[in-house]
């Protein structure tokens, strides 16, 4: 899809508040469950996206944004919410940030192919922009993973060993 700008920033701003709103969700669901750890990890996440929503919709003022239904938007899944896969309240901190990781690195590639796609100049380099900024998210949270304990598991059954 060719996208107008204002039809980018419609969409990158529903991008990022799905996000926000997703990991809120998951944040309360973790605290119902006693899952704290894992429920202060997605309530940052929930910080993330909303500053990057702020700084989108700071950069759409004076644009006349789209008004988007649900079946509007140019993606089957928005990039930042994966499934339901989630939503177990024994999730545990290194799987939590494994899902932000796909999120994010999902955004990074929505991002890059829009500006690749793109004939308005303007749309590839915000495209180019935000993905950028999704790719230090990626970066972030790769930090994160290597600060935190893998759950324990045999080897031949760890699910997290690449074969």
């Amino acid at each position: 899809m060719d996208y107008t700008l204002p039809l980018f920033l419609a969409h990158a701003i529903a991008l990022e508040r799905e996000a926000a709103e997703r990991y809120h969700e998951l944040a309360d669901m973790m605290e119902a469950h006693r899952n704290d750890e894992v429920a202060a990890l997605f309530r940052d996440m929930v910080r993330y996206s909303r500053l990057h929503h702020d700084s989108i919709v700071e950069r759409a003022a004076g644009v006349t944004l789209p008004s988007l239904g649900p079946w509007d938007y140019a993606w089957r899944y928005p990039p930042e919410a994966a499934g339901e896969e989630t939503f177990d309240p024994a999730l545990n901190a290194y799987d939590a940030l494994r899902y932000a990781r796909e999120n994010e690195a999902r955004a990074m590639q929505y991002y890059s192919d829009v500006g690749l796609n793109s004939s308005d100049p303007e749309v590839r380099r915000l495209a180019a922009e935000f993905a950028a900024e999704e790719t230090e998210h990626v970066a972030a949270v790769d930090d994160w993973l290597s600060r935190t304990a893998r759950p324990a598991a045999p080897w031949a059954a760890d699910p997290h060993v690449d074969r």
